[in-house]
């Protein structure tokens, strides 16, 4: 999977609609000010068929340290949810991986297994035994 950066999209945009990047770059970066600022604020900001970002608070919470195993109190924490609209649903659907029947693992290219990422190592067999 590859990423897209935000000067790559730039790029893009600004070739797509002929405008020049310094005024693309101007126009997103102030998009992304506006959205960062209003869910900030506690505002729900929803793009029909895209999707909506909201503000939540997550509750207080006893964890655990894993090396210690003691009990750390959590306090409640502010995070943002996203939920996808229809036309980005609608995308992921008809992108879905292919998967390997057998494991259950997304196939990389030409059908290859993608095992590297899942910590999945195929399975070993036997060497034939030596004819003396």
């Amino acid at each position: 999977m590859a990423t897209v950066t935000k000067k790559e999209l730039m790029e893009r945009v600004a070739l797509l609609t002929d405008q020049k990047r310094n005024l693309v770059k101007t126009i997103i970066q102030t998009f992304l000010d506006q959205i960062v600022a209003d869910v900030g604020r506690g505002h729900r900001i929803e793009f029909r068929d895209f999707g909506v970002f909201e503000a939540r608070v997550r509750k207080a919470r006893i964890a655990q340290n894993p090396k210690t195993l003691d009990k750390v109190p959590v306090p409640p924490k502010r995070t943002v949810k996203f939920k996808i609209g229809r036309l980005m649903r609608r995308s992921l659907a008809e992108n879905q991986p292919e998967v390997d029947g057998a494991t259950g693992l997304p196939l990389g290219p030409a059908g290859a297994t993608n095992r590297s990422r899942t910590g999945v190592r195929p399975a070993r067999t036997p060497k034939a035994a030596a004819s003396g």
